[in-house]
């Protein structure tokens, strides 16, 4: 921390309106779902979040809930519960979306959104593999073979993990199923399922055992099933299945998924995960277009790019200002289930993502890294291969760069170099109340901020940021905002505009307490 940490802040408090809040204990508890609840897509559902301190989250959204719609699913740790209607995109659904976010303690109501696996099947054309060989895997390797304390959570479909080319490096308790709500992620349909053990096969397919592929490292690998055979999933499944990997500890969250928006539930989950020291790693996208899709899009999410063997961006590959690192990802071969061949190629920002995720869990391998440091570690080691920031963000990522090079030596290809943290604590004493804060830059032209809110389990603060003004923010005026249903919010800006003084309001939507907030400069 700078020794001049909380004078960069000049702080305003206000009051917003006099009253009084009324307070319930937010309770605790797990994921629960009505029995034969059924899997994939499930959009005649819509997912309500509620606000923490608002008590039990069940007994808060059904007093709004139609005669012919009922609560079927709920997560705790997320605060959102999901209500079934008996169609989907009724009338119904969006008339219950409009007037139950009137309610109070209800922060949002959106539509259950699918979202598909993001691959592109091609025939097999070449029988040898080139990616860990493009991305110098296979030069790390003289440095470090990977380490099975390092874990890649795979929330995808199902994945054969007694597979010989992976059980390897697969856990004993290999993962969850958030499809079927049971302990068990082996694919239903083993000859239809060929994704899932697809990715798993290019993050972390045995090295050096004499079978079959390579991975990019030896890393321990769970699965969260949450697509089913088809390759699609809802959000409610993924979110799900994000925040149990977040529990276990994984390190790396891939996520070869996407499609659909912005949704307030997926935006929690991956928050959750980054807060609790995960980093999802996610796939750009297969539309070949100039629009990253969710949830690679998300600030907590590190968004990758497909590029062939000729180091182009893939035809099919999305591209955008979001895009960090870009990886080998057309006609990858890696494993697939043995009743489909046990090997075969596969095309997508899917399979680039694994790579990106293998190579990470190697780097962890050979480095102590915060996921912060991780994600500027990559960043900073990629290799340059001559697109355009928005197709390849700070470039290929390199896994020998990458276990070779000192983070500490801030080497590399271009990320994040030398940082700063200053913070600032504060009280706020119920919905009325919020802080406003003028932030003053400590490096000119910084690559990126970082601002953390730290606030009350029993509450539920938000935090709003202005940049290029002085005018407050506010939750009806801001530029950038994190907005979960507790008080753990986080807000990532690359190349801040710091023409002026950074505004920050820390918002009280709900309850009281102390808050630490921490803003961290990139240079």
């Amino acid at each position: 921390m700078s020794d001049d940490s909380t004078q960069r802040f000049n702080r305003r408090t206000f009051l917003k309106a006099t009253g009084v809040a009324g307070a319930a204990a937010a309770t605790s508890g797990i994921t629960a779902a009505t029995p034969g609840r059924e899997p994939g897509p499930k959009e005649d559902e819509v997912l309500v979040g509620v606000s923490a301190g608002k008590g039990d989250i069940e007994q808060t959204v059904s007093q709004y809930v139609p005669g012919d719609a009922e609560v079927v699913h709920k997560n705790e740790n997320l605060r959102y519960v999901a209500v079934k209607f008996p169609s989907a995109n009724s009338t119904a659904q969006q008339n219950f979306i409009d007037a139950v976010t009137k309610k109070d303690g209800i922060k949002y109501a959106e539509v259950n959104e699918t979202l598909e696996s993001q691959y592109t099947p091609n025939d097999p054309q070449f029988g040898d593999q080139y990616a860990p060989q493009q991305v110098q895997s296979d030069d790390a390797w003289d440095t470090t073979l990977g380490d099975s304390s390092v874990t890649i959570a795979v929330v995808d479909t199902g994945a054969q993990y007694d597979h010989p080319d992976l059980s390897g490096n697969f856990e004993s308790d290999p993962g969850y199923d958030f499809v079927d709500n049971d302990s068990d992620p082996y694919p239903d349909v083993p000859s239809d399922e060929y994704h899932g053990t697809h990715v798993s096969g290019c993050a972390a397919a045995v090295v050096d055992n004499d079978t079959g592929v390579a991975g990019q490292g030896n890393t321990s690998l769970i699965n969260g099933r949450a697509l089913d055979e088809d390759g699609s999933g809802s959000t409610s499944d993924i979110a799900d299945a994000v925040e149990w990997a977040a529990d276990q500890g994984a390190e790396i969250i891939n996520m070869s998924l996407g499609g659909g928006g912005y949704t307030d539930t997926m935006k929690n989950a991956v928050s959750y995960a980054s807060d609790n020291g995960s980093l999802p790693i996610c796939a750009a996208g297969n539309d070949g277009t100039n629009s990253v899709s969710y949830p690679a899009a998300y600030s907590e999410c590190v968004a990758i790019s497909a590029v062939d063997s000729s180091e182009n961006l893939a035809s099919f590959s999305n591209y955008g200002d979001e895009i960090e690192l870009a990886a080998p990802g057309v006609d990858i071969l890696s494993t697939t289930t043995e009743t489909r061949g046990s090997y075969e190629k596969l095309s997508g920002t899917s399979m680039a993502t694994p790579v990106t995720s293998g190579v990470a869990g190697l780097t962890l391998a050979k480095w102590d890294l915060t996921n912060s440091e991780l994600r500027s570690h990559l960043k900073n080691t990629a290799k340059d291969i001559g697109l355009s920031s928005d197709k390849q963000g700070s470039g290929q990522v390199n896994a020998y760069n990458a276990v070779t090079t000192d983070p500490s030596d801030g080497g590399g290809g271009g990320g994040d170099g030398d940082s700063t943290t200053s913070s600032v604590s504060g009280t706020l004493d119920g919905y009325w109340d919020y802080d406003d804060y003028s932030y003053g830059w400590e490096y000119s032209s910084p690559s990126k901020v970082e601002v953390v809110l730290d606030g009350p389990s029993d509450a539920d603060f938000d935090l709003y940021i202005n940049t290029g003004t002085t005018e407050n923010a506010s939750p009806s005026n801001y530029d950038y905002s994190s907005t979960s249903t507790d008080s753990q919010e986080s807000i990532t800006i690359d190349s801040p505009d710091d023409s002026t003084d950074m505004q920050i309001d820390v918002d009280s939507y709900s309850g009281s307490g102390d808050y630490t907030l921490t803003v961290t400069e990139y240079q």
